[in-house]
């Protein structure tokens, strides 16, 4: 299941909006087959995996089955891979977790143990849940997962729309959060933002596809941010339209305000904090005039995260 899993965190991006799943076949000879969920229009993992079997010559009767997510059992874009596996003989499918989704939760499975296919549910689960959180929270709720990304000063100061505070983190920091941004479907900052910095927001320190590009509210039309969904209205009903257009997950990179609206109405999943080695000597200060520290040390403390910082030594 670790390498089912495995195979579904490399397949997710590419798979959205359905979920990245990963499946491994093992025969009773002990030749092993793998696959993940293809783009849209093309085979889930379980039919990725079976093809594979298949192009080998394989004798899949009496194989084990290991599968992230729950087999479907409905006709979509592909067949039922419930009945899939039936048809092959496979004696045994391991599975993560139940799919949330209405048109399959838990028939897939109904179907597979009628057939007298041995079932096995939960192996991996917390390790799984994880990968699919985006999927559960669109299925479930009917919008996407909200990663909120939040970066400051040591003295507590946040990134603001001034330009000047553009870069309050280094090179590092930022590559990471292009690394963020390569796994999300989409991004999201204010138009106070895009006017201020005028950003692009795209992936370029980080392998990926660049994410579709949201403004809350209406930017110049020689905006670097161009091409971009311009909305307005209600957080939850921009939401909402994003995850009837298939996003799955959102990034929302602000401004401070756009970020307190999200966190004002329980609409973020997931936190992401960088806290950048820097500090004002007054609140007046440019960014030319802040001092940078040392990062000794990281550690979680319990639920919280100690950093220790040296100073900079006196010029």
């Amino acid at each position: 299941m670790t390498r089912a899993a495995e195979l579904g965190r490399a397949a997710s991006r590419a798979a959205s909006p359905n979920p990245g799943v990963g499946c491994v076949i093992a025969t009773s000879s002990g030749d092993i087959y793998e696959g993940a969920t293809l783009p849209p229009g093309g085979d889930h993992a379980e039919a990725a995996a079976l093809r594979a079997a298949r192009a080998a010559g394989a004798d899949l009767a009496g194989a084990t089955v290991w599968v992230t997510l729950e087999p479907c059992s409905h006709h979509g874009r592909t067949g039922p891979c419930a009945d899939a596996l039936i048809e092959e003989g496979v004696a045994r499918v391991v599975v993560g977790l139940v799919d949330p989704d209405a048109k399959v939760a838990g028939e897939g499975l109904r179907r597979l143990r009628a057939a007298g296919v041995e079932v096995a549910v939960g192996v991996a689960a917390d390790e799984v849940a994880a990968d699919l959180a985006a999927y559960f929270v669109h299925r479930r709720t009917g919008r996407p997962f909200v990663t909120l990304k939040l970066a400051m000063t040591i003295d507590g100061r946040a990134i603001s729309d001034d330009p000047a505070t553009q870069w309050i983190t280094g090179p590092e920091a930022r590559a990471d959060g292009h690394r963020l941004r390569a796994v999300h479907d989409a991004i999201l900052v204010g138009a106070g933002t895009v006017r201020a910095d005028n950003p692009r927001l795209t992936t370029r320190d980080a392998e990926g596809p660049d994410p579709i590009r949201v403004v809350l509210g209406a930017v110049a039309a020689d905006a670097a941010v161009h091409p971009c969904l311009e909305r307005s209205g209600e957080l939850i009903d921009v939401l909402h339209e994003l995850a009837q257009s298939g996003v799955m997950s959102v990034l929302v990179e602000g401004g401070p305000r756009v970020a307190s609206e999200f966190h004002a109405a329980h609409l973020v999943d997931r936190y992401v904090l960088y806290v950048a080695n820097a500090g004002q000597t007054d609140a007046s200060a440019a960014m030319s005039k802040m001092w940078k520290a040392e990062v000794v040390d990281v550690a979680q403390i319990g639920n919280d995260v100690r950093v220790t910082l040296v100073p900079p030594a006196e010029s």
